[in-house]
């Protein structure tokens, strides 16, 4: 079976959107989906723990964290294409089997770097269930549905995100750092448990005589690995070895398409990156989950050093944008089936840049109420751009191409936090002019906060502006 008669067998027929079938299905994908959110946020209020458990330092003990959502960026994409080829369900399945066992190593690991090894493999699972829970959404929803259903998708991360730290630090109040990994095996067991009784069967056997693109998956993951690493290393401090590091992220790119244009099956066709619509809405999903990244970088010194709130409050506060994002999600996929997907993208973008611009705005005296208003507002926008840009996306993708269509969408939110965690938090820092936020005075800290919104306004205004071209260009 070549690569062009591979993708055209037609996808099987999706289920009633009514039906128990439907419903059982999205719930296990929603349940895998919140796995791999909350594997990330509880992990991340262990940190200290774990800094005391092996004895080691803050920078050690992050690499619990780095770890895992460097395994998820560099091969999600990778991971989509495979799907595509040995078949989605059997690959979806395989994921959850090895996200739950590394939970369990993790659960027991005696050293730190055994730990951070597990979350490493671990990552690699969530990447399958990221690019792949997406990617089935089209077999298993009718088309009037498939904004619904990604709305309930986005819910369920956000659901994850925002009960991750509460639910970590609960769990290890009561029971110790280890039970925040155990917890993912049940839930994992039920995920799977639903998706094999109501998961459609794969359409094609496994493809035979279609090589997997193993150079470009190399060139891409060394490319996104020397990126990330060259974002994160160094405390915020960008020196000569991120410079370095840049250049390697370069230099792999080009590599990367040189591979492609010639490779027999490649694991990013570039007529795809070239079809304009899709690459405006890959763009302005790297630049709105940046900006969104910014709020949980900005928000905590804002916050505490800028209005006084005590580390409970600052959590509380915190907690209002993936509560919004939760509550919105389902609406949010609602509205993308009725108005259309180009109209609610430009709308839940709209809302984004007016929340911005409140922010950037908004006097240092309207205290908790004129931070957390803007906010659910860019959460909400966000909710919806989410949906309607993942449908709008996967929609125009060919049957053959659905998995590494949506492990590309995952990759550019990954990349967009990454990037909006190193670069606005920067923008934040240098407009403070100190070294360190947390001495600043409050006047100082308000005043950073404001302009880096005004930062933020302008890249989802450009984001906005990108999406707008692309919709003209198709009528």
């Amino acid at each position: 079976m070549d690569v062009a008669t591979a993708r055209a067998i037609p996808p099987p027929v999706a289920a009633a959107p009514n039906s128990g079938q439907a419903r059982g299905a999205l719930a296990g994908l929603s349940l895998a989906g919140l796995l791999a959110s909350l594997a990330t946020s509880s992990a991340n209020v262990a940190l200290p723990t774990l800094a005391g458990a092996f004895a080691a330092s803050f920078q050690a003990v992050q690499w619990v964290v780095i770890a895992y959502l460097l395994a998820v960026t560099t091969s999600v994409v990778a991971f989509g294409r495979l799907g595509d080829l040995v078949g989605p369900r059997r690959l979806l399945l395989a994921g959850l089997l090895l996200f739950a066992a590394t939970s369990v190593v993790s659960s027991v690991a005696p050293s730190l770097s055994l730990l951070i090894a597990a979350r490493f493999v671990q990552g690699l699972g969530a990447a399958v269930m990221l690019a792949l829970t997406v990617a089935f959404v089209g077999r298993v929803a009718s088309k009037e549905r498939i904004g619904s259903a990604m709305g309930l998708l986005g819910t369920t991360s956000a659901i994850g995100t925002a009960l991750g730290p509460s639910v970590g630090g609960t769990l290890i109040d009561l029971l110790g750092w280890r039970a925040i990994f155990l917890i993912n095996v049940p839930l994992a067991a039920v995920s799977a448990a639903l998706l094999v009784r109501y998961l459609p069967p794969d359409s094609m056997a496994p493809a035979r005589g279609v090589r997997f693109d193993h150079r470009g998956t190399w060139w891409l993951g060394a490319t996104l690995a020397a990126y990330a690493l060259a974002l994160t290393l160094g405390r915020g401090a960008f020196g000569l070895f991120n410079a370095a590091l840049l250049g390697v992220a370069l230099v792999g790119l080009a590599a990367f398409a040189h591979t492609e244009r010639s490779a027999e099956a490649p694991l990013i066709r570039m007529e795809l990156l070239r079809e304009f619509g899709t690459s405006a809405g890959l763009v302005a999903n790297l630049l709105v989950s940046a900006v969104l990244m910014a709020t949980l970088i900005v928000g905590p010194f804002h916050l505490s050093s800028g209005l006084g709130l005590q580390a409970r409050d600052v959590g509380l506060v915190l907690s209002v944008g993936p509560c919004v994002a939760a509550v919105t999600g389902v609406p949010a996929g609602r509205l993308v089936d009725r108005a259309g997907p180009r109209r609610a993208v430009l709308l839940g973008l709209s809302g984004v840049v007016f929340g911005s611009l409140v922010l950037a705005l908004m006097p240092e005296a309207a205290g908790v109420p004129g931070y957390a208003g803007p906010i659910a507002v860019m959460t909400a926008g966000y909710a919806l751009f989410q949906a309607a840009n993942t449908t709008s996306i996967m929609q125009a993708a060919a049957a053959g191409d659905r998995g590494v269509v949506a492990g590309t969408l995952t990759l550019s939110r990954n990349l967009g936090l990454v990037t909006g965690a190193c670069v606005l938090g920067a923008v934040f820092v240098a407009a403070a002019g100190v070294s360190d936020v947390a001495l600043a005075p409050p006047a100082v800290v308000a005043s950073a906060t404001r302009f880096t919104f005004a930062v933020a306004a302008a890249v989802t205004l450009a984001a906005l502006v990108g999406v707008a071209r692309a919709g003209a260009s198709r009528v």
